[in-house]
């Protein structure tokens, strides 16, 4: 089995007309790799990468995190804390990254702490404020 850094992983899953001649050749690799495993740090990557470069909207994004979820030539690392972590993205106005955040710390049993407020509103997150 083959992993792909979140550059690989963009071109394959993006036609981007800019990069055509990467998204060929990603999209050729993963053809030949039949199977590839994606790391977390990769998937909360893709979200931020497809939200700021190329500023998809979150019902796209979730379209692509859907897909990577459902198609049989992705393997995800924590693939039931990447479905749990989807669930509240797609429920919450959160961060992918501070659902997968969440998910792991609750698996963990820790408690998490933070500046920021719209992490915050999600049970048992904490806001880090002065007096």
């Amino acid at each position: 089995m083959q992993t792909v850094d979140t550059n690989v992983l963009v071109r394959i899953l993006v036609t981007d007309d800019k990069q055509a001649g990467q998204v060929k050749l990603a999209r050729q690799f993963a053809k030949k790799a039949k199977i590839l495993f994606i790391p977390q740090i990769v998937q909360a990557e893709l979200v931020w990468v497809l939200d700021s470069a190329y500023q998809l909207n979150k019902a796209d994004i979730i379209q692509v995190l859907q897909h990577l979820q459902t198609n049989e030539a992705f393997q995800l690392q924590n693939e039931a804390e990447f479905s749990h972590a989807l669930q509240l993205y797609q429920s919450n106005n959160v961060d992918f990254s501070d659902c997968l955040i969440w998910v792991e710390s609750k698996k963990e049993n820790c408690v998490i702490t933070t500046f920021d407020k719209k992490f915050s509103r999600l049970p048992t997150v904490h806001l880090l404020e002065s007096d």
